[in-house]
């Protein structure tokens, strides 16, 4: 049976996904690092209304090396080898000032 229901989602100003798979990182650290984005997106004051990041863990984002990877859209940012300390800077620089972690980025999306 479905239901009559119509989805619903909040606004949001970015979103946040994270590789959490086995073939960019062995260890799968993404793992690590969307659970502590979570908590970091709290502090941050960044989890409800006009500034809110919606987050999400992607098994695979295809780039298979030099994990964890982590892309933050709509700005089509691709940062690798993200570290809970890069973390920390990404939200608080990029999320939260709307700063581009520059040094760490190694794709942008492009619009053509």
């Amino acid at each position: 049976m479905q239901s009559s229901r119509v989805p619903e989602m909040e606004p949001y100003a970015r979103h946040v996904l994270v590789c959490s798979g086995s073939f960019c990182n062995e260890n799968r650290a993404g793992r690590v690092i969307y659970a502590r984005l979570a908590s970091l997106l709290q502090r941050e004051g960044l989890l409800f209304g006009p500034t809110r990041v919606k987050r999400s863990e992607a098994p695979c984002l295809g780039v298979c090396v030099g994990g964890p990877i982590v892309a933050v859209y709509p700005e089509g940012v691709w940062y690798a080898g993200v570290t809970l300390e890069l973390l920390e800077r990404i939200v608080c620089e990029h999320l939260k000032a709307g700063r581009v972690v520059e040094d760490a980025v190694f794709h942008r999306m492009t619009a053509e």
